[in-house]
């Protein structure tokens, strides 16, 4: 693992000011992109992640070490996923594709914060209980009294007794322990509203405060999905996690990325940081 002190930056660029009732249309040809690769990761809920004995990578997270400083090497994710796909971690069943890159994009203007993600979504999901939505893609922001939010990313709001979990009330959604997540999703099913919601004691879909806008398009087997929300502010580090449902997945059977941050630099650009 690296410290959270050592940061990989990617600056990208500053947009021109758009009108308050659609959402931009900034050029992205000029907006740099960077790989984030989202997994699969079975049954490996918080409680997994801060176990020892499951999780060699325990020692380092009380350092304060992060998670995408230790897995992320090469320009992919060093992850056993032969483990990630076994009964005991997998026990309904692995998608047939473990690991694939989000190329991500970032940008800003007064009003608002741009990100745009482009991927091929895979087949192959054991799950597919989510008839009306093919795709889904999501961002969370936790907020700064999130219990290691900068080393986990989303992995706290993900725990063993929540549903879709071996054995757990499937009635029980994510939640944080403590603080809490701003969240949008765009769904792909035609004229589905982007999801502007929170996660604290449990998750919801509307009534967030991101003023958050979606948009996607499918071009052959890629999709790509350009959200918005309302600006930070000049100076601000704002955390940020990636999930992918692919094929009709529901629940835990999606793709998620590490702990990834952006940073809102005072003359107008964005910073990717990896934590």
């Amino acid at each position: 693992m690296k410290s959270l002190k050592n940061k990989a930056v990617l600056t990208g660029s500053m947009l021109v000011v758009v009108s308050q009732y659609a959402m931009a249309a900034p050029d992205w040809t000029k907006v740099p992109k960077r790989d984030v690769h989202v997994f699969h990761a079975g049954v490996t809920p918080i409680e997994w992640v801060s176990k020892k004995s499951n999780h060699s990578g325990t020692a380092g997270m009380k350092k304060g070490e992060s998670c995408a400083g230790c897995h992320e090497e090469k320009g992919t994710l060093n992850l056993n996923f032969k483990r990630l796909a076994d009964k005991e971690l997998e026990p309904v069943g692995a998608p047939s594709t473990m690991i694939y890159p989000v190329s991500f994009q970032s940008a800003h203007d007064d009003a608002s914060l741009y990100i745009r993600l482009t991927f091929k979504a895979p087949s192959g999901s054991a799950n597919k209980a989510d008839k009306d939505n093919e795709v889904k893609a999501t961002v969370m922001f936790p907020d700064a009294s999130v219990p290691n939010a900068a080393q986990e990313g989303c992995w706290a709001t993900c725990h063993q007794d929540a549903r879709t979990m071996p054995g757990a009330d499937d009635k029980k959604t994510k939640y944080a322990a403590a603080g809490s997540y701003e969240l949008m999703q765009w769904r792909s099913a035609k004229g589905a509203k982007a999801a502007d919601g929170s996660v604290s004691s449990a998750r919801k879909m509307e009534g967030g405060a991101l003023v958050a806008k979606a948009e996607g398009s499918k071009t052959g087997d890629v999709y790509t999905v350009t959200f918005s929300r309302k600006y930070p502010g000049a100076g601000k580090t704002i955390p940020f996690g990636l999930a992918i449902h692919a094929d009709h997945a529901s629940g835990r059977f999606h793709h998620v990325s590490l702990g990834y941050a952006l940073e809102m630099a005072t003359n107008g650009e964005v910073k990717f940081i990896k934590q």
